[in-house]
């Protein structure tokens, strides 16, 4: 007896990235990321330093929000471009490079499809900003192609353990992050990093870091978080009555465990990685 068998494949869910990244764009615009940029400004100056950047080079800075790190290439001399995929925040980084009168162009654009020619630039930078990107390999490749070879590209980036990476652990606790992408604090990874630029880097230099927050009180990191930090103010929104009250109190009891200020002040060391490839 012959009997017919018929083999049904798995079917693997296709990921709508630009679903995600619209929806991310929207996240982006609200709130005010430029009141949280602002708090974070050392760790673009830092890594303009970790990169040793030279007067006159062509950088480019990917993801630039509010332009911090385009901002601190400039006040070293070099020839900057930023892009963004969030207008509002261009705007703003324009505003501020206008201030200071230095000369940057900022141009909206996509991590995932950077629009300048191969090659382009002598260091390519993203600071908390390209991590972001749904599609993580398809990013790291565009950082890359904008790279001129024996370039390098510079990033830093916050790391699943330190506390960054505990408020998008416990938000996610609430509220599920979009299915089926990679958690962006996987680029605070030595082994994705290595994973993702390995091939095409003579060497990639990791130095863990911290940027230290500071708040008045665990109220008011999460009033702050919540109002002006797009993603945490999504999340609120997202939630009822209840949930808000569990995401605030599950926020203030992260801020506690974090805390070394010895007081009622909030004094939270964030761990990220400060990373520089050198492209082949």
């Amino acid at each position: 007896m012959i009997t017919n068998t018929q083999t049904t494949a798995t079917q693997v869910p296709t990921i709508d990235f630009s679903a995600i990244k619209q929806r991310q764009q929207q996240t982006w615009n609200s709130g005010d990321f430029d009141r949280i940029a602002t708090l974070i400004m050392i760790t673009s100056e830092l890594l303009c330093e970790a990169v040793d950047l030279h007067p006159g080079q062509a950088v480019l800075d990917v993801a630039t929000g509010s332009g911090n790190t385009a901002i601190s290439a400039a006040r070293r001399f070099c020839r900057v471009t930023g892009i963004d995929y969030v207008p509002a925040l261009l705007e703003r980084a324009r505003a501020k490079a206008a201030f200071e009168q230095l000369n940057i162009t900022f141009t909206e654009g996509d991590a995932e499809a950077i629009p300048v020619p191969d090659g382009s630039f002598d260091a390519v930078l993203s600071t908390f900003g390209c991590m972001f990107a749904p599609n993580q390999e398809k990013a790291a490749s565009e950082l890359l192609r904008a790279c001129k070879p024996g370039g390098k590209i510079g990033m830093a980036n916050w790391t699943p353990t330190g506390f960054v990476g505990g408020i998008f652990r416990v938000t996610s606790r609430l509220v599920a992050p979009p299915a089926g992408i990679r958690p962006p604090v996987q680029w605070g990874t030595a082994a994705r990093l290595q994973e993702l630029f390995g091939d095409a880097a003579s060497s990639i230099e990791i130095e863990p870091r911290m940027f230290v927050f500071r708040f008045l009180s665990a109220d008011h990191f999460v009033d702050y978080f919540r109002t002006y930090y797009g993603p945490t103010l999504k999340a609120f929104a997202a939630l009822d009555d209840a949930g808000k009250e569990a995401l605030a109190n599950d926020l203030r009891e992260l801020a506690h465990s974090f805390n070394r200020s010895g007081d009622d002040t909030m004094i939270i060391p964030a761990e990220y990685l400060e990373v520089v490839i050198t492209k082949n």
